[in-house]
C-alpha cells in the first residue's frame, strides 16, 4: 500500500476512535503510529490531517448534510462518515491535492474499511461536491480561509 493511503488510512481509524471516545486526537494518532510505523513525512500529513478534520468537523459535517441530506450524518456509518470527512477536508482545505486523488483515495479506504456499498455511496457524495464550486461551498459556510 502506499505511504500516503497508509496515512489517510491511520487518519481514518484515529477519527473512528475520537467518533466514540473523548481520546486526544494526537494521542488517538500516534497510537496508529506505534501500531504501523510511517515515515516521518507521512506522519506529519497524517496529523495534519487528522487536526485539521477535528477543527473543521462541524463544517466537514455541514457539507455532508448539504451534499447528501437524505441521509442524516448520525445515520451514516462510522467508517462512511470519517472517510467523506477526510476526503472533504483534503477538497476545500488542501488545495494541493487534485481532486481526483482525494477522492480516488477516499472510494479506495471506503472499499478496504466500509461495506458493500460505501465506495459507491462515497464517490457520489464527493462527485457531488466537485460539481459545485467548491469556493461558493466554502463561503456558505463561513469556512475560513
Amino acid at each position: 500500500m502506499k505511504v500516503r493511503r497508509r496515512a489517510r488510512a491511520a487518519v481514518l481509524q484515529a477519527l473512528y476512535e475520537l467518533d466514540f471516545t473523548t481520546h486526544d486526537p494526537q494521542t488517538a494518532i500516534e497510537a496508529r503510529f506505534e501500531d504501523r510505523p510511517l515515515p516521518d513525512a507521512a506522519q506529519k500529513f497524517a496529523q495534519s490531517l487528522v487536526t485539521g478534520v477535528q477543527t473543521y468537523r462541524t463544517y466537514l459535517d455541514s457539507v455532508v448534510g448539504e451534499l447528501a441530506p437524505e441521509w442524516p450524518i448520525s445515520q451514516i456509518a462510522a467508517v462512511d462518515r470519517n472517510v467523506l470527512r477526510i476526503a472533504i477536508y483534503e477538497l476545500l482545505f488542501e488545495p494541493d491535492i487534485p481532486p481526483k486523488v482525494a477522492i480516488n483515495e477516499a472510494v479506495e479506504l471506503a472499499k478496504m474499511f466500509g461495506g458493500e456499498s460505501s465506495p459507491r455511496f462515497v464517490n457520489g457524495v464527493l462527485g457531488s461536491l466537485v460539481s459545485k464550486d467548491r469556493v461558493k461551498i466554502r463561503q456558505s459556510l463561513n469556512v475560513p480561509a
